[in-house]
């Protein structure tokens, strides 16, 4: 998928397909905000039934739709940008991209929402024993998510190893 065609800027999630008097296909990729404003799609009041599922019953994350309209008041980049393409464009980004950013340094920092640095192997210390803590919490819940439960008896057993010394 690419960018919109029409505002260069959210994710083409809306593929229109047409084909015209003398039988020749017009292809169009938009955001779903731009489909809204040329009357592509039909809007509603209230969340789709998913959505309203998925934030109220479930209590997940955000949908990647909620993701990809994310957008900071004063520099109006979008998350999706952001994503696509590096940078922040202004320290506002922080506030609002705030809980996308906070997933993203854990990922970066093995589940820490703190800089922890790496230890170079050359240096010879062994790994602090909170590193080790959260890699194989990391990992447990990974094994949880994909069902695989010997692996995570495993996990659950190393780190109450490493809890108990």
């Amino acid at each position: 998928m690419g960018l919109c065609e029409r505002c260069k800027k959210a994710q083409a999630t809306f593929h229109i397909t047409k084909i015209d008097s003398s039988n020749e296909k017009l292809e169009r990729h938009l955001c779903e905000r731009c489909s809204i404003e040329e009357g592509h799609v039909q809007t509603h009041k209230g969340p789709p039934l998913p959505e309203l599922l998925v934030e109220h019953l479930i209590g997940m994350k955000p949908s990647a739709q909620a993701i990809a309209n994310l957008v900071c008041p004063e520099c109006e980049l979008s998350y999706v940008e952001f994503r696509n393409q590096g940078p922040l464009g202004c320290p506002n980004d922080y506030d609002a991209f705030e809980s996308e950013l906070a997933s993203l340094v854990e990922r970066a920092q093995d589940g820490a929402t703190q800089h922890i640095g790496k230890t170079p192997r050359s240096f010879g210390q062994p790994r602090p024993k909170e590193q080790d803590l959260q890699s194989l919490r990391r990992e447990l819940s990974d094994a949880i998510a994909a069902e695989d439960y010997e692996r995570a008896a495993k996990l659950r057993d190393q780190i109450h190893k490493l809890e108990s010394e």
